[in-house]
């Protein structure tokens, strides 16, 4: 299914859809499908989950509208269901002055869980930018992202993408051993 017959963004604004992405295995369940459909047997697969957990999770995230059928066929008598997301990209509420940001936490999460052998890229630069610099350096990384997410090929293996460019509490509002 071609992605460009997909809204290009989903709102997340009520509690259970809320709910159905802040769990790891279904953000997960969500990679799988941003590129292509599968079926439950396909994604429980690639996720490592029993087909009966893949179904459960797949189901609380249809039902939020995250992600829907979009192909049905017939093998040995029994409707096989090709689940793809509902959207190209889904747009979370800001979690507010101190709340954990939910993609963060799964980026670090798919991060650590990543095989120690394969090639990563993180870094992190504190920086010290005008207003403008920082509008800009948001942009730019934005339409990186756009750009390399337009030349992405199913068949290739997996690769994720998480940046986080923000202006830090004052220090002493930060919490921890700051004074």
């Amino acid at each position: 299914m071609p992605t460009d017959d997909l809204p290009e963004t989903f709102h997340v604004t009520t509690d259970e859809q809320l709910r159905a992405v802040s769990n790891l295995t279904r953000h997960r369940i969500m990679a799988v499908l941003r590129f292509e459909p599968a079926t439950i047997t396909q994604i429980a697969e690639r996720v490592g989950l029993a087909k009966g957990s893949s179904s459960y999770h797949v189901r609380l995230l249809e039902r939020a509208g995250l992600v829907k059928v979009v192909r049905t066929r017939k093998v040995r008598g029994v409707t096989e269901r090709y689940y793809a997301m509902a959207a190209r990209t889904i747009a979370l509420p800001d979690p507010g002055e101190g709340g954990p940001d939910m993609l963060m936490r799964h980026a670090v999460a798919d991060l650590e869980a990543a095989p120690a052998e394969s090639e990563r890229h993180v870094r992190m630069a504190h920086l010290r930018l005008t207003e403008e610099q920082f509008a800009e350096l948001g942009a730019r990384l934005e339409a990186l992202a756009d750009e390399f997410r337009e030349l992405s090929d199913p068949s290739l293996p997996d690769a994720s993408l998480a940046f986080a460019l923000f202006r830090p509490a004052p220090r002493g509002r930060a919490g921890g051993d700051a004074k």
